[in-house]
């Protein structure tokens, strides 16, 4: 690979050029479609899958195959009013209701975390030092996602030499490029310490009982406990969160790895943030965004007995 093309490969997420790839291939192989394609012949294709795929997935191929055109130097065949019709057409027929994640309440949050540090209380007495690294690898991972709202491949990408935590005091994450942050200048998120249920504590024991001191925060254990170089997956998020909150006897069929970002959501907007505050505190650039992650029938309480007041600054 060129210096050329080293850049312009990364100006695009792998996920990204994955998921484009294989919408060509499906263009192309599994439909027998031709490229450059007409208008009338996207027409046909999306008519041929509007029954069998979401819309938000007929979209996304419209988007490898736009970007086809363009790449290739031809005029780009989506932007037809034609095709234009057909997607409004397809929503008005097959109308889909958006699934949404559940939002993580408060109380199952602080039932988990009480479990997570009992059984590492338990560790400790039994010397089981890999049991409480998971332990608190768990609590962290659940702490943080849910104070901080980050979503799962945030999660994923956090290194501990872009962190800083002080006890008492709070917590500083620096991501180079976030899914609001199109021009990668890098975003940093700060989390004050709370008096219960505390992301800053719940770091700085899983990096010391770690012993991690660069790389990324979280990472695979293995069964036998043995702690990987490499970070989590964000795929691997989902299947994580529901067995912690299964174990811990919390119902965890119903969340995603969106529950602690919609959580944290909802629960600052029953006590209180503006919706301007909390955008500004997770990072949302779009109202609509915001708004989809808050549910206003739950209301999780606790304003004073989990600190609130220490986070109200950052709004």
């Amino acid at each position: 690979m060129d210096k050329a093309q080293r850049y312009l490969t990364a100006g695009k997420r792998e996920n990204t050029r994955k998921s484009y790839r294989a919408a060509i291939e499906h263009f192309e192989v599994a439909w027998g479609g031709f490229l450059p394609a007409t208008a009338e012949g996207i027409v046909r294709y999306l008519a041929e899958y509007a029954e069998s795929l979401a819309l938000s997935t007929l979209r996304q191929r419209l988007a490898a195959l736009a970007q086809w055109h363009v790449t290739q130097g031809f005029p780009d065949p989506t932007k037809a009013p034609q095709v234009r019709q057909m997607l409004k057409g397809i929503r008005v027929v097959h109308p889909a209701k958006q699934k949404q994640a559940a939002p993580l309440q408060l109380r199952h949050l602080e039932k988990t975390v009480y479990w997570l540090n009992s059984k590492s209380g338990e560790a400790i007495e039994s010397g089981d030092y890999r049991a409480l690294m998971r332990y608190r690898r768990d609590a962290a991972l659940l702490l943080i996602g849910f104070w901080r709202g980050f979503r799962s491949d945030e999660l994923a990408r956090l290194q501990v030499e872009d962190t800083q935590a002080e006890a008492g005091i709070g917590i500083t994450f620096y991501l180079p490029y976030t899914k609001a942050d199109r021009a990668h200048q890098g975003t940093t998120f700060h989390t004050p310490a709370l008096k219960k249920l505390c992301p800053v504590d719940a770091y700085i024991n899983w990096i010391t009982v770690a012993g991690i001191s660069k790389g990324p925060i979280f990472r695979k254990l293995d069964r036998w406990g043995n702690l990987s170089e490499k970070g989590l997956k964000s795929s691997s998020l989902i299947p994580l969160l529901r067995r912690i909150l299964e174990e811990a006897d919390i119902p965890a069929q119903a969340y995603s790895s969106h529950s602690m970002r919609r959580g944290f959501a909802t629960w600052a907007s029953a006590n209180g943030w503006d919706i301007k505050g909390l955008m500004s505190y997770v990072g949302w650039k779009d109202m609509k965004s915001a708004l989809r992650y808050v549910d206003a029938s739950s209301s999780f309480g606790g304003l004073a007995a989990y600190n609130a007041g220490e986070i109200e600054h950052d709004r």
